[in-house]
């Protein structure tokens, strides 16, 4: 359907609609200049043409020409609508695949034609916005409209000239332009060509409209003396065709800022003339007054209040641990000792030091070893590691005593199974487009080095009995082990919340090197897309190990039934589960402008 109106004001009386015709039998029938009712039936028929073969870029422009030159016939004016909405449906479906794939300069330019196409389209208007992100300037007040023309015209100066050219496209338009007192600024695509061109008596539109049918090229006005030329396309008219101008005032922002700002807007809605006044403060933009409208709405979310998320994060952690050992030790070593005649009288309860003074004088050891007497007195003392605590067998006699000690019978049945639960509850508040991070676990210290006043030798021993001597003090680091997580939100205009993740889970490993425990870590990075209070879980972990292992006789605990009786098996089991679930709440969403109301009077 195509909706025509008039936009009125309050206090003026309202005005008659246009009234509308058709090229159909029995409509009313249009009227107007015959050659421009020619040019706008031929321009009408080649756009049907274009359309049929998909060529729907070009067939717009036909349409748009013919609806120019006869604004009240319906037949133009609906394919022109027709053709417009759905070009902008199909920018606008390419720019949300780029989007998704990562292709963010793409994305823009597919919303940027969009919007261009269709400017009171508020959905074209909301994806630049999520496409391009926050503003890059915070300013300390809103940015002010000090200067706007909506139409921009050249004013050349009054006369009639003759004009007699050789050389290349650039250098006639600016002769042409320069005999009525004006200048040229060309586009950086401006195509260059040998002319030749030959005009007498002429006035500057006459001279002007020659010079661009010549250079195939158009020109359109920027200043009072000034004028943009660039070629004659599609793509240029709908650029360049009717342009306006806007300057606006940014308050509190440094030149830094306001250059990344004013590269943002050339970036953001194509502005290829756009200038800056540092002194001022002010950035001037020229271009289609459909994109001067859509900068003027972004320019207006400088002095907005940043969005503000409420992150309910949980992790659920389950560790369950089982541990079984089952069987019966059977002596499987043996130690072989000679024992001196001498040594089995401690059994008997006689003095260790009358046995030690016996075997010295005997010659069975000598007073110099002082060792040996150390290792006797730990054998002849009852300790847990002397070889008469041990089932002992003896044989031979006098020098030729041997004993035999075995280790002892065993049996093994036990189990041990733990289980472990913990959820951790956090709420995280985040700014749009700022890091918040969370983490869990503890901080482990590791060694780097160790430093001492006094190198320890044997030179410094009296020192160290003095006790003059610094022990050596330690260098160490700190390393997170548990979780840690980033999250960067970004807050849409229909209340989506995109929320960029980092998940890191470091944890101490069972080997070392060089004395540094070995660390193992998993990272996660993406994002997701969700709606306000909607659950997600973003990471989920589950690490599982089972370990057995059998110790016996060799060959006998490989048989069945026996093994039970010559073997000991353990077995040991360890799960751990990890869970991450997230739930965005918008605490202060982003301001919403209402798109403005743009009629066809």
């Amino acid at each position: 359907m195509l909706l025509v109106g008039v936009c009125l004001a309050a206090d003026t009386p309202p005005t008659a609609a246009p009234s509308l015709c058709s090229n159909s039998a029995g409509a009313p029938t249009c009227h107007g200049p015959v050659k421009d009712l020619k040019a706008a039936r031929q321009a009408f028929a080649r756009g049907l043409k274009l359309e049929k073969s998909q060529n729907l870029d070009e067939a717009f422009y036909e349409f748009e020409e013919a609806s120019r030159l006869v604004p009240q016939n319906v037949e133009y004016l609906t394919a022109r609508e027709i053709t417009r909405q759905h070009l902008a449906g199909m920018h606008l479906e390419r720019g949300n695949s780029d989007l998704l794939d990562g292709r963010q300069v793409e994305a823009l330019a597919e919303f940027r034609t969009a919007l261009n196409l269709d400017p009171q389209n508020e959905f074209a208007q909301q994806r630049i916005s999520d496409a391009l992100g926050p503003v890059p300037v915070h300013t300390a007040g809103p940015p002010q409209v000090v200067a706007s023309t909506d139409t921009l015209v050249a004013k050349p100066i009054d006369g009639h000239h003759d004009i007699h050219y050789r050389g290349d496209s650039r250098g006639l338009l600016t002769a042409v332009a320069a005999s009525y007192g004006l200048t040229v600024v060309f586009d950086d695509n401006f195509p260059s060509r040998r002319v030749r061109f030959d005009i007498e008596n002429a006035d500057f539109a006459t001279a002007m409209r020659a010079a661009s049918a010549v250079t195939k090229s158009f020109s359109v006005g920027l200043e009072d003396t000034v004028l943009f030329a660039c070629a004659d396309t599609p793509d240029n008219h709908r650029l360049y065709d009717r342009m306006g101008m806007r300057s606006f005032y940014i308050s509190g922002g440094s030149p830094q800022d306001l250059n990344e700002l004013m590269n943002s807007l050339r970036t953001l809605f194509e502005f290829k003339l756009a200038s800056l006044n540092a002194a001022s403060s002010t950035i001037t933009l020229r271009g289609p007054q459909a994109a001067l409208e859509a900068a003027t709405q972004f320019l207006g979310q400088l002095n907005s209040p940043r969005p503000e998320v409420m992150l309910d994060l949980k992790v659920f952690q389950v560790s369950h641990t089982y541990a079984r050992n089952i069987g019966l030790h059977v002596p499987n070593q043996f130690n072989l000792f000679n024992i001196p005649v001498a040594a089995l009288t401690a059994l008997g309860g006689q003095n260790i030091q009358d046995l030690i003074n016996q075997l010295i004088a005997s010659g069975g050891i000598n007073q110099a070893g002082n060792q040996t007497i150390a290792a006797l007195l730990a054998q002849l003392q009852g300790q847990q590691n002397s070889i008469f605590s041990q089932p002992l067998a003896t044989f031979g006699g006098g020098l030729t005593l041997m004993g035999l000690s075995l280790d002892q019978l065993s049996a093994a049945l036990s189990m041990n199974e733990s289980s472990v639960r913990s959820l951790d509850h956090v709420h995280l508040r985040a700014s749009q487009e700022k890091d918040a991070t969370f983490k869990l676990g503890s901080r482990y210290p590791i060694l780097n080095a160790s430093f001492a006043p006094i190198y320890n030798n044997a030179a410094i021993s009296q020192a160290i009995g003095n006790q003059s001597f610094t022990a050596a003090f330690p260098s160490v680091s700190y390393e997170d082990i548990g979780l840690t997580l980033k999250a960067k939100p970004l807050v849409h205009n229909n209340s989506d919340v995109a929320l960029e993740l980092e998940i890191q889970f470091r944890t101490l490993g069972s080997t070392n090197a060089n004395g540094i425990p070995v660390i193992f870590n998993r990272e996660y990075k993406g994002g997701i897309l969700l709606k306000e209070g909607e659950p997600a879980v973003v990471a989920g972990m589950i690490t599982a190990s089972d370990q057995k292992s059998l110790s016996g006789l060799p060959a006998f605990s490989n048989i069945p039934g026996l093994g039970v009786l010559t073997s000991q098996s353990s077995k040991q089991e360890e799960d751990d589960e990890l869970l991450i679930l997230i739930t965005p709440y918008i605490v202060r969403g982003p301001e919403r402008t209402e798109a403005p109301e743009i009629w066809m009077k």
